[in-house]
């Protein structure tokens, strides 16, 4: 199941309403979902995949992806949080297999990943763990820097081949936190998740009063959205079981979130810059550059985020530019909705 939703605020003026993140070529030439579900297809083919986005997507996720059936693409009908996305989907999984015991792996429409063939070797593992300990697993990512921008996983006692009890989950934390959050061995919460969607309906009945009665009233996607109260799977499922294992993995993974991420999982130039389009520098280091329908000249400056898009442009510092739903709150609806 590849979540697909929302309209990455984070990547404005580019990622609009009408032409979400998920349906941008940020890492690549091809848009980050093409992507996901390239990178899946090997070990799981689009006949067996679902994406759950937001109705008004439909047309385009349909057209960005035609190797993926159009009744696979599930309309969510507003935004409840991932507890009720992932359960919905599990709902789906066990009625379209025809059993609850199907593994269903659960995954993101915009992460970079640098090495495709051990991404799916761990997800292989860990519907394997999944599959024989009847455990819901999660693969927490090996940390390459202390980054604040992440959840972290604390793995706990060791069941066995790389197979961890999760201790407990913590908080996306400060800079000095999250150094000693790695120097203890936890792991980056990539938000990769594989169980037997029975295994997971079980614990939102057990755990998760916020969904377990939509589960009653799920004659139609309607109806069970109505009925949830939006929480994270985090928060409302995986804080709360005692049944989470995770294995690491290694394989190059990124969250493509903000402006700055682009400096990590694009390639740069001699002195760092990451650019896309029609783009000029001189004497211009570690900056962001996404020119598209104009040119971009830069002289002199550094750690910049520079976006152009149909006389439009966008400038700020990689460092501010997580921040952009302060500067969106306050630009005119003209001004923020082009798109």
């Amino acid at each position: 199941m590849v979540l697909a939703g929302g309209v990455g605020s984070r990547f404005w003026p580019l990622s609009t309403p009408a032409r979400p993140k998920q349906l941008l070529p940020l890492v690549s030439d091809a848009p980050l979902l093409t992507e996901t579900i390239t990178r899946l297809s090997p070990s799981v083919s689009p006949e067996r995949t679902l994406v759950l986005t937001s109705a008004s997507l439909v047309p385009a996720i349909a057209a960005a992806v035609p190797a993926i059936p159009r009744e696979h693409i599930l309309a969510e009908p507003k935004p409840a949080g991932t507890a009720a996305a992932l359960a919905w989907g599990a709902l789906e999984v066990a009625r379209r297999s025809g059993s609850p015991d199907t593994v269903m792996i659960s995954v993101h429409a915009d992460w970079a990943v640098d090495d495709a063939d051990g991404f799916r070797a761990a997800l292989e593992k860990a519907a394997a763990v999944a599959q024989s300990a009847h455990r819901l697993v999660t693969v927490g990512v090996v940390p390459t820097r202390a980054e604040t921008g992440f959840g972290y996983i604390r793995p706990g006692h060791a069941t066995g081949d790389g197979v961890s009890c999760v201790d407990r989950f913590v908080e996306k934390p400060d800079a000095v936190r999250a150094q000693q959050l790695i120097d203890e061995g936890c792991l980056w919460n990539s938000g990769i998740f594989v169980w037997r969607a029975g295994d997971f309906l079980s614990e939102i009945r057990r755990v998760t009063p916020e969904v377990a009665p939509a589960l009653e009233r799920a004659s139609s996607i309607e109806a069970f959205f109505a009925a949830v109260t939006p929480i994270s799977v985090d928060q409302g499922v995986l804080e709360r079981s005692d049944r989470v294992s995770v294995i690491p993995g290694d394989f190059g993974w990124d969250d493509v979130g903000t402006w700055a991420s682009l400096h990590r999982v694009r390639g740069r130039d001699a002195a760092g810059n990451a650019t896309r389009g029609a783009v000029h520098l001189r004497d211009a280091e570690g900056n962001v550059v996404h020119a598209e329908g104009s040119t971009v000249v830069l002289y002199g400056v550094h750690d910049l985020v520079v976006v152009a898009r149909d006389g439009l442009v966008m400038v700020t510092t990689r460092e501010r530019s997580a921040d952009l739903k302060t500067l969106l709150d306050t630009l005119p609806a003209e001004t923020r909705d082009r798109g």
